[in-house]
């Protein structure tokens, strides 16, 4: 390869990759900070473990050895000094009620959490870039006024409110949809049958999970693709003869910026949004551990779930920053 060529292509991608690895080293410190943070939340908030497991009227001698089999009666910094130690050996410890370790209670849980998070995040996206460029192509007609009735009503409604409407209206009512789980426990399916029962549990509470992102991603999309229509770029474009179908998509990749935002960004609400739509569909995730952990002062199981969660959003706001870079190569050289 000729050295100029070479250096070009140096050129060209080692400011990303500088700001990407900037980026990442910021990871671990406020992960640090965020675990301090927890951890003093968790261990001192009002409620005692022992006395969630063992029951509020049992022998104070065995109330105290569970505490010294957990490690409960040592000093709070002793506390976290060692659980520092477990994180860092990738041990999140063990389970109070479970008995296990919290790594494997979460692993049986993630994959139908991911499911019902990846379908949302998917369905969100592609529906509410689809209806933003509609309304933006359809501007001040009807098609614009029923979308943004529709962004606005669906951003201003809880989602365990329309998860409850829901399931009422859609599975109780119709029947169309399952009430609760992940699939059906009175008629196991393999294979195929499987995989369809799957997604026809799926269905609602992904749907119901998505509305409030839905809302805001065509709000943003159909914003921001006015914006860009509007730019001198569009119009020299257009004075040249460019199908207008090749001139609005020229246009969308600059109006996806902020959906990229939105997506990094709320990628801890719809952690959040997931723990309330599993608590109403009765959906097998991580969210409805959690709720669990909560309820019974699990510490080690609420702490492993917020450390994933927290190391989820970093990740994700990290690869929002690296996508900007894609979409606009003079973002990525700061």
């Amino acid at each position: 390869m000729d050295g100029r060529v070479r250096g070009g292509l140096l050129q060209a991608v080692a400011p990303p990759l500088r700001s990407a690895v900037r980026r990442l080293g910021l990871v671990v410190p406020t992960l640090g900070a965020l675990l301090v943070l927890a951890f003093a939340l968790v261990h001192l908030a009002p409620g005692d473990p022992i006395v969630a497991l063992a029951g509020e009227h049992g022998d104070p001698g065995h109330y105290a050895a569970m505490r010294a089999k957990f490690g409960l009666d040592r000093p709070l910094p002793e506390r976290f000094a060692v659980y520092v130690g477990r994180v860092l050996r990738a041990d999140l410890g063990t389970s109070f009620v479970h008995g296990r370790p919290v790594a494997a209670v979460i692993a049986e849980r993630l994959p139908a959490t991911l499911l019902l998070m990846l379908t949302a995040l998917a369905v969100s996206t592609a529906l509410g870039v689809a209806l933003g460029t509609l309304a933006a192509r359809r501007v001040a007609r009807p098609e614009d006024f029923a979308l943004r009735a529709a962004s606005l009503l669906g951003s201003a409604t809880p989602v365990f409110w329309l998860g409850q409407l829901a399931l009422i209206l859609l599975a109780v009512g119709t029947g169309l949809f399952p009430v609760q789980g992940m699939s059906d426990a009175r008629r196991p399916a393999v294979g195929v049958a499987h995989l369809l029962d799957v997604l026809h549990h799926l269905a609602l509470p992904a749907l119901v999970l998505a509305a409030g992102e839905l809302a805001l991603t065509a709000r943003l999309v159909r914003t921001g693709l006015l914006q860009a229509l509007g730019a001198d770029y569009v119009r020299t474009a257009r004075a040249k003869g460019l199908p207008e179908g090749r001139v609005v998509a020229h246009a969308l990749r600059n109006a996806l910026l902020p959906v990229l935002t939105v997506i990094g960004a709320r990628v801890g609400a719809l952690c959040s949004g997931a723990v309330l739509v599993e608590a109403v569909f009765a959906w097998p995730g991580v969210g409805r551990l959690m709720l669990s952990a909560l309820l019974a002062r699990d510490h080690p199981v609420v702490l492993g779930i917020f450390l994933l969660v927290s190391l989820g959003v970093l990740l994700a706001n990290l690869l929002t920053d690296l996508a900007y870079g894609w979409l606009d190569p003079r973002i990525g050289r700061d």
